[in-house]
C-alpha cells in the first residue's frame, strides 16, 4: 500500500476579531485511507496574547495513513473558538484545506468564514454574545450543501506541514 506521513503543525491565527483563541482540528480521509498511527483530530490550547494579532498555537499534527487509491485525500478541517473573560466559548470560524499533493515542506494558510444567522440571530448576538453554528459539521468540508449558507469571513488559521510519501511509484503514481 502507498502511505503518507503528514508531520507538522497548528502554527496559529490571525486576522480575528478579538484576542483569547483556540483551535479544534480534525483529518478527514476518505474510505479507501487507513490510519496506521497517529491521532486524527485534537484541540490547541486557549492563546491570549497582550500586544499581537497573531494567537501562537504550535499545536503538533503527526499521522501516518495508508491508501490504496487517491480517493478521499486527506483534509483538514478547522474551527476556531473564542473564549471569553467569564471562560463562554463562542465559535469564531470553520474552514478545511486540502493536505498537499507533492512531499516535502508546506507552510499554509486556511481561511475561515462564520455563517450567518438571521436578523434576529444577529441583533441577539450582539447583546447576548454566541453564533450560529453548523448542525452537520461534515459540510465544511464535504461541500455538498456548502453553496447554499450565507457567510462571513473571519481570519486565518496557519498551518506548517512535512510530507513524506512512500510506496507510490510501485502503485504508478509520480510525485
Amino acid at each position: 500500500m502507498a502511505e503518507v506521513h503528514i508531520i507538522g503543525q497548528v502554527v496559529g491565527g490571525s486576522e480575528f476579531p478579538n484576542q483569547s483563541l483556540f483551535c479544534k482540528w480534525g483529518i478527514h480521509a476518505g474510505g479507501a485511507w487507513k490510519l496506521i498511527a497517529g491521532t486524527k483530530e485534537g484541540q490547541t490550547q486557549v492563546d491570549i496574547p497582550e500586544n499581537e494579532d497573531f494567537a501562537y498555537w504550535s499545536h503538533p499534527i503527526d499521522v501516518h495513513y495508508a491508501t490504496k487509491g487517491l480517493q478521499g485525500w486527506p483534509r483538514i478541517h478547522l474551527q476556531v473558538w473564542h473564549q471569553d473573560s467569564f471562560g463562554r466559548n463562542e465559535l469564531y470560524g470553520y474552514g478545511f484545506i486540502h493536505v498537499p499533493t507533492s512531499p516535502g515542506c508546506h507552510t499554509l494558510e486556511c481561511v475561515t468564514w462564520k455563517p450567518n444567522g438571521t436578523f434576529q440571530e444577529e441583533l441577539m448576538q450582539r447583546f447576548v454574545g454566541g453564533c450560529p453554528q453548523l448542525k452537520n459539521p461534515d459540510l465544511v468540508y464535504s461541500g455538498a450543501d456548502r453553496y447554499k449558507l450565507h457567510t462571513t469571513a473571519m481570519g486565518k488559521v496557519h498551518l506548517k506541514l512535512n510530507l513524506v510519501f512512500r510506496n507510490f511509484d510501485k502503485y504508478g503514481v509520480e510525485c
